[in-house]
């Protein structure tokens, strides 16, 4: 199960599972980097 994402931006994004680590990083996304969408795919190919 993959629960950690780090962001080029220098965010290190936790979570407890994939959802919530999907969730998570949706949100940062929208806040940090307006325009920038990644499906559930993407997120979790990019985790670890």
């Amino acid at each position: 199960m993959k629960t950690r994402l780090n962001c080029p931006c220098g965010e290190y994004i936790t979570a407890t599972n994939e959802d919530e680590l999907v969730e998570l990083v949706q949100a940062h996304l929208a806040a940090e980097h307006p325009g920038r969408e990644y499906d559930r795919e993407s997120i979790l190919f990019m985790a670890s």
